[in-house]
């Protein structure tokens, strides 16, 4: 008779001290903030050791593999989401960029990542070593490229930067790319047999202008003078993953303006993503097309994380939202440039999310099914997992011969 006694008790008093806190003000919320900030780094280092078998169906389809550099374009099997399809430069030849300098961009030398880009043919490019490219004008890529960082430690930085305009089937993999800068008017070669004049670039860090078939995998993005990751003028079947992106005001745009209904068949997944330190907004901001927001981390930002305009479908599932200290910063959303009498009517909805720190998610629209099938792109994990499917977020130390 003691056992079930002292279960008794112990349930007892389980129960009382649950009560307790649950009825209890928070004498300090600072601390909750602290202490939630602790849990999540510290399930990041011990998560971060973890290469394969985390449930991040991405990592999970190459990363156990030892023999990764000799299997490289195994990759472009493993995109989820919109831009499943993106294959890249698989069954293309092996390009290794040997060359970090010497940028000229009408006429590019081989073994320049600039002369990679530019070829026709299907290319998965690789580095042969650790390396800074500064670009003098943006890279132009040309249709079904891969640029591949696996295995070096490879930067895009101090110029600008990616452009992929009217061209399909590009995979951006293990990429650092930061301090992008705007481009001069200037001559640049966007294919062997062509080169032009260029107005002067935004500065973003990936622009996707017209583009189909794309994905942006494991990069690191950072302080560029316009957007991290934009993609604007028609593009669509785009997946953004497993990114690690920080220090930024105007962090994504997706949709060109609220004029531009060619917006309206966009579709976009954005998924496994860790939204880190120094973020201001648009973590997306959308217009007219369809956006599927999943099982990302949200711990730092400084208006709001998730906004739009021009009735674009937004569903977002799975996802931790972090909200800042600050009072009036709480809210997720942002609908922007219209009344309430307008935006009530689109379709946003958050199912599933995780909201911290009085974080909260302002849903709009009656929620039909069909619209939002047209942005539902994979099956969203539990909240609670996405501390381990974000925590090797941003790009990758791999090495030649063990599990990435």
């Amino acid at each position: 008779m003691a056992i079930p006694s002292l279960l008794s008790l112990i349930f007892f008093f389980l129960f009382l001290t649950s009560t307790l806190t649950s009825s209890s003000p928070v004498e300090d919320p600072e601390l909750v903030v602290q202490e939630v900030h602790r849990s999540i780094n510290e399930s990041r280092r011990n998560l971060g050791y973890l290469s394969c078998g985390t449930g991040n169906p991405i990592d999970d389809c190459w990363r156990c593999d030892p023999n990764w550099a000799s299997n490289r374009q195994r990759l472009a099997d493993c995109a989820i989401g919109f831009g499943k399809n993106a294959i890249g430069g698989r069954n293309g030849k092996i390009y290794v960029v040997t060359d970090s300098g010497n940028d000229d961009p009408v006429t590019p030398k081989p073994g320049t990542l600039r002369y990679g880009v530019i070829q026709s043919e299907p290319l998965w490019i690789i580095f042969a070593r650790d390396m800074v490219i500064q670009l003098k004008e943006e890279l132009i890529m040309n249709s079904f490229k891969t640029i591949d960082g696996r295995g070096a430690s490879v930067h895009i930085a101090g110029g600008p930067c990616i452009t992929i305009q009217y061209v399909s089937n590009i995979i951006i993999h293990g990429i650092n790319i930061h301090d992008c800068k705007q481009g001069g008017n200037a001559m640049v070669r966007d294919s062997p047999g062509h080169y032009g004049w260029r107005t002067i670039s935004d500065g973003d860090g990936v622009s996707i202008f017209g583009g189909s078939h794309i994905w942006v995998d494991h990069c690191s993005l950072s302080n560029c003078v316009d957007g991290l990751i934009d993609a604007i003028m028609g593009s669509t079947a785009i997946t953004i993953s497993n990114n690690y992106l920080t220090h930024h005001d105007k962090v994504m745009l997706l949709g060109h303006s609220d004029s531009y209904t060619k917006d309206t068949g966009m579709q976009v997944t954005i998924a496994f993503n860790h939204f880190g330190e120094g973020l201001v907004q648009r973590m997306p901001r959308c217009r007219h097309g369809y956006f599927h927001v999943v099982n990302n981390d949200y711990t730092h930002w400084e208006m709001y994380a998730i906004g739009g305009s021009a009735a674009p479908t937004i569903n977002s599932q799975g996802n931790r939202f972090l909200a800042p200290d600050t009072r009036f910063s709480k809210e997720v959303t942002k609908h922007e440039s219209a009344p309430q009498s307008e935006w009530k009517n689109w379709n946003w909805r958050s199912e599933g999310d995780l909201m911290l720190n009085g974080a909260f998610f302002t849903p709009s629209g009656a929620g039909a099914s069909s619209s939002y099938a047209k942005a539902s792109s994979l099956g969203a994990r539990p909240s609670s997992l996405v501390g381990s499917l974000t925590a090797n977020s941003g790009s990758l130390n791999c090495k030649k011969g063990s599990r990435c």
